[in-house]
């Protein structure tokens, strides 16, 4: 069945912080002497991010009482540093998250997003069958839908945006993927979702019946075949196609 609407993750699909992530850490991390690299805080954050995963899954980071948000926090730096190469004890991750917190930083598209968009619906509106292409932005963030699109000069660029705050569920659960169908207005076999989370994205939208495509901008899933991979928007219409036909 022919692709009618395409879903995307945010953070590492659409947008990255700026400064890069591991400029973050190593000013956070500075008052303790380590020695971090872009490679080692890549890898701590595939392992920060399946703790994500896992907790949405279970009940959202948003929704945990301030002490307990604290607590997984600390856990989620802690698999940061670890990943980089550090273990340290939870007291110590959890300072250190306080330092990252310190740092100024801001959500920015990456450069390849908004030409990159304007290829997948071209793509999509040359081959569809059933009306105009829909695009949309699936986030486990805490802002509104329209808040996030404008903030981000996304707006007029897709067509809408669901967030965990306004459904009340964040990915992997269904509910959030079901909210972005809806809104759309296809059907799960019509719709594929890109994000570079294997469980936030990849298997939340299989569990809503959503074709995935996996975003692996860092390169940390090279060897993954189990469904489409890209490393850059401008292989996704290629692989739209195929989903297409």
């Amino acid at each position: 069945m022919p692709i009618r609407a395409v879903f995307f993750d945010l953070y590492g699909t659409l947008a990255a912080f700026d400064p890069p992530r591991e400029v973050i850490q190593m000013r956070a991390t500075a008052g303790w002497g380590m020695t971090l690299s872009k490679k080692g805080i890549d890898a701590g954050y595939v392992l920060a991010e399946g703790l994500m995963a896992s907790q949405n899954a279970r009940h959202p980071v948003h929704l945990l009482a301030a002490a307990e948000r604290e607590e997984f926090f600390a856990r989620y730096e802690q698999l940061v540093l670890r990943g980089a190469g550090h273990e340290v004890g939870i007291d110590v991750a959890a300072r250190i998250w306080k330092e990252v917190r310190k740092q100024k930083y801001q959500l920015a598209l990456y450069p390849d997003v908004i030409p990159g968009v304007k290829a997948v619906r071209d793509t999509l509106a040359a081959h569809g069958r059933q009306g105009p292409p829909v695009l949309g932005v699936i986030s486990n963030i805490s802002y509104r839908g329209q808040e996030l699109c404008d903030m981000l000069g996304l707006t007029g660029h897709v067509d809408f945006a669901v967030t965990s705050t306004e459904v009340g569920s964040a990915k992997p659960n269904p509910p959030i993927f079901l909210a972005a169908l809806a809104k759309a207005g296809v059907s799960a076999a019509e719709a594929a979702h890109v994000g570079d989370q294997l469980d936030s994205d990849i298997e939340g939208a299989l569990g809503a019946g959503i074709r995935p495509v996996l975003m692996d901008r860092d390169g940390a899933h090279r060897g993954y075949t189990q469904h489409p991979r890209v490393e850059g928007m401008e292989e996704l219409p290629e692989v739209l196609q195929l989903l297409s036909s």
